[in-house]
């Protein structure tokens, strides 16, 4: 019988860097080594965890000294939970870091000529930002260190909560989040405890069995709250509980259900249903009002959207004749937000629901400049969009993380737009796509914001004018 391989143990790394997954960086004999949970100026031993041909990433076991900026996290659940990776760095430290990555970025891979780089614009609030989170509920919750080590029986595995990092069916009980405001924490744990008291089961994500799914709490700056519960099964119990929350929660204005029998958490494709109150919620935006439903997209912190959505604004300084395309729109909260400056808006998005939210926002706030099409973008924006909508004066764009497709890409460089404003959450593929843009657009602007303190998500707003 072969004996167990020994872990690799390195001592006494100096953190001299932060990668853009949270995890310090340390190097041994020019090997890059990535270690969680670390900052800049923390000394520590590390053992190996995964090993690549250019890298390895571990964790620390022993701290030799612990770095001067590090500070204590607000969260409980800090370490475990993947959703908060920076909570241990000032939040002025993080924005340090958030701004280098984003212009790494865009030197290292777009290669293009930057115009003067701009500092990145902080959020007002660290914590308590985000007006939507989802939980997921699960009959074999995480168990902690502390709790393995006690080798105490646990008699119920019911957890609600997030996924661990890397474990689809591993799920960390949360017992107080920082990140919505009150009284979402409250909700929670009070679904939580109902469900257990009165016996409903919890889902076992690998078995595909058990009742509760998941829980998707939204609320809106003016104080409205959206509930929505995901089940496998209609019944009186499920009902029951509704109820009770109705009574424990009255700010809760928009309480709903959605049964869902598949093998995936999505909602796109399920009926929800309204058990009490309307089926949305009102955001406001300069006088603007925004219906998000329960599959409505908006963006998850509404102050940090408001100065977001105003940098896009300055940076495609539409004049009253403009035709503007605004590409990935969502329920087109960008077209509308600029739809005054501008002669005409089309708005082009994937997800039909959000096209249908698009249309329902334009009418109540009596907007008539407007057009949304849904479809794939690079089936879209082709050559009879043009024709039918008139050629692009200034163009925004908006896409998920991995980017625009390269036919896209190249859409906008036959479009012979004056002007196209690159809103993205992820530098990197942006970067990627300014590269290509380069060849007939140069760089003139560029804005990080940050949407999402205490992780390593920043939003980047990047102007380009068409070369003369």
């Amino acid at each position: 019988m072969r004996g167990q391989k020994q872990a690799q143990i390195f001592t006494e790394l100096e953190i001299t860097d932060l990668a853009s997954e949270g995890m310090g960086v340390a190097r041994h004999e020019g090997m890059v080594i990535f270690v969680e949970h670390t900052v800049t100026g923390d000394i520590v031993d590390v053992m190996i965890t995964r090993k690549k041909s250019g890298f390895r990433q571990g964790r620390a076991i022993h701290f030799h000294k612990y770095s001067e900026i590090r500070r204590a996290a607000q969260c409980e659940h800090f370490g475990v939970c993947g959703g908060c990776k920076w909570q241990n760095l000032p939040y002025s430290v993080q924005l340090k870091h958030k701004e280098k990555q984003v212009y790494d970025a865009l030197k290292r891979i777009a290669k293009v000529q930057l115009p003067d780089l701009n500092p990145i614009l902080g959020a007002p609030a660290e914590f308590y930002y985000r007006n939507k989170l989802e939980y997921t509920f699960s009959a074999t919750r995480w168990l902690t260190e502390a709790e393995v080590q006690s080798e105490l029986p646990f008699e119920n595995r019911s957890g609600l909560g997030f996924h661990i990092p890397g474990r689809f069916d591993k799920v960390l009980n949360i017992n107080t989040c920082h990140l919505q405001a009150e009284p979402g924490n409250a909700i929670r744990n009070f679904v939580k405890s109902h469900a257990l008291e009165h016996g409903l089961p919890f889902f076992d994500l690998r078995e595909q069995t058990g009742l509760l799914r998941n829980l998707i709490l939204r609320n809106s700056s003016a104080g409205e709250w959206m509930f929505l519960l995901a089940v496998t099964a209609e019944c009186d119990e499920v009902f029951t509980l509704l109820d009770a929350v109705q009574t424990a929660f009255p700010q809760i204005t928009s309480l709903n259900y959605a049964v869902n029998t598949k093998r995936n958490d999505t909602l796109y494709d399920l009926e929800v249903t309204n058990w009490k109150g309307i089926p949305y919620i009102t955001e406001h935006m300069e006088g603007l009002q925004f219906r998000i439903g329960p599959k409505s997209f908006y963006q998850t912190n509404s102050v940090q959207a408001y100065e977001l959505y105003k940098v896009t604004r300055e940076f495609a300084d539409i004049q009253p004749t403009d035709t503007v395309y605004d590409l990935y729109t969502g329920t087109g909260t960008i077209a509308l937000f600029v739809a005054k400056l501008a002669k005409k808006v089309a708005g082009i998005e994937y997800v039909s629901e959000a096209v249908a939210d698009a249309e329902v926002n334009a009418g109540i706030n009596g907007i008539i400049n407007c057009t949304f099409t849904s479809g794939d973008m690079k089936d879209v924006l082709v050559p009879s969009f043009f024709e039918l909508h008139g050629q692009p004066d200034i163009i925004i764009t908006d896409p998920p993380r991995a980017g625009m497709h390269e036919s896209v890409v190249n859409r906008l460089l036959e479009s012979g737009a004056r002007r196209i404003v690159y809103v993205s959450c992820n530098a990197a593929t942006q970067a990627r796509d300014l590269a290509i843009l380069d060849q007939k657009y140069a760089v003139t602007r560029v804005q990080p914001v940050d949407m999402f303190p205490q992780t390593t998500h920043a939003e980047n707003v990047v102007a380009l004018e068409l070369r003369k």
